[in-house]
């Protein structure tokens, strides 16, 4: 299996060469949304065939391939298929078959748009339903952006598809040595949040700086129930949970709430292809301020942020208190542990404070060191143990 620096190499090359092919004709911000949109298709359809497979190959047909299935006869496992997955994929829908028909298809952007329509409606009126609904909705197949013709957009539509495809992904998603949809996401906030105009910071938070936040509040447990994050973005932080402990022992699944409605989207995706069953998360699309979706869950073990300090606020309280609106009433009655990321206070002496005390030093330097991993952001963390 190839290396995690190897892996890292191939992804970052893909998407350079995608965006080699949308120089000129497709906006930076809007850019990221067709490669991050086209891998979550890709994904999904593996993981779905691989799925099949697997079950085939356990009753003993050996050699069986979903993708050479006829689309009348993978019908009967519809319902089975979104019960256990959450979503359903005809043979013909799946990304490597687009693919290879791609070049000759004259109307792949309305092919696309049906397989999109297709996999968000295999969901409807069931329990899936809310967490497929509108994940597709940021990939405009057929946006002048792409090209002024038809044939413009489907050409570069075809170009995404090969590029995409060209990842060498050894195998299953899940056994890839490095989170692929993260990696993607940050590299595109590095080559595009400083031309937007926009902080990585404010719509992902860096892997390591996930990781150092996930392992304070996860520090001498083996396991949580439910772990939530009232601004949760893209999820990098729910997720770290899964990596950490296991997705297994985080048993009553992964809960957050997310304002911007294309971060909401990623957030679900980000859930999909990191193999979280879609009956294991709950991701709300809403302000947490205003609107708390999860205020009457039961108890968290474990809340993580990153709050948006940037954002304007309009409440009538000062805006210094809107984190300890986010989480501190939720850990002082539901006893939950939490850590958050907080303008840095570290030039003015400050430590995070809660912790035990031969932590602090060494908790807040980290944090300061790998805060340089945001894009124009400089944060330090902060934990409450109640």
């Amino acid at each position: 299996m190839a290396t995690s620096a190897q892996q890292k190499q191939e992804l970052f090359k893909a998407i350079w060469a995608t965006a080699e092919d949308l120089r000129n004709s497709v906006d930076g911000w809007d850019f990221k949304s067709y490669v991050l949109g086209i891998l979550f298709y890709r994904f999904i359809s593996e993981n779905i065939t691989n799925y099949v497979n697997r079950l085939q190959a356990e009753a003993g047909f050996e050699g069986f391939d979903y993708a050479d299935f006829s689309d009348d006869e993978a019908e009967a496992a519809r319902q089975q298929l979104v019960h256990e997955k959450g979503f359903f994929i005809l043979p013909s829908q799946l990304f490597c078959n687009v693919r290879k028909r791609a070049k000759t298809d004259a109307n792949l952007n309305v092919t696309l748009d049906n397989v999109f329509k297709a996999i968000e409606a295999s969901a409807i009126g069931t329990e899936s339903e809310s967490d497929l609904k509108g994940l597709f909705a940021d990939i405009d197949v057929n946006s002048n952006k792409l090209g002024g013709t038809v044939d413009k957009r489907n050409e570069q539509l075809t170009k995404i598809l090969n590029n995409i495809g060209n990842i060498d992904l050894k195998g299953d998603y899940q056994d890839n040595q490095i989170d692929i949809f993260g990696d993607a996401y940050e590299y595109l906030m590095a080559m595009y949040a400083s031309n937007a105009g926009k902080s990585g910071g404010e719509y992902y938070t860096p892997q390591e700086v996930s990781e150092l936040l996930a392992r304070i509040v996860s520090h001498g447990r083996e396991y949580v129930n439910k772990v939530y994050d009232p601004a949760c973005g893209s999820g990098s932080l729910l997720l770290k949970f899964a990596k950490i402990l296991g997705k297994n022992n985080v048993k009553k699944g992964f809960f957050g709430q997310e304002l911007n409605i294309t971060t909401y989207n990623l957030c679900r995706i980000n859930m999909f292809l990191h193999d979280i069953n879609y009956a294991d998360f709950d991701i709300r699309n809403g302000d947490t301020l205003l609107e708390p979706y999860h205020w009457d869950e039961e108890p968290f073990d474990a809340i993580v942020s990153n709050p948006p300090y940037s954002t304007k606020w309009i409440g009538s309280m000062p805006r210094s208190s809107t984190t300890h609106v986010l989480l501190l009433p939720a850990c002082l009655l539901q006893r939950a542990k939490a850590t958050w990321l907080s303008p840095c206070t570290c030039c003015r002496g400050s430590l995070p404070r809660a912790l035990p005390p031969s932590w602090s030093s060494r908790v807040c330097s980290i944090a300061a060191e790998q805060s340089r991993k945001f894009a124009n952001t400089l944060s330090t963390t902060t934990t409450w143990t109640p």
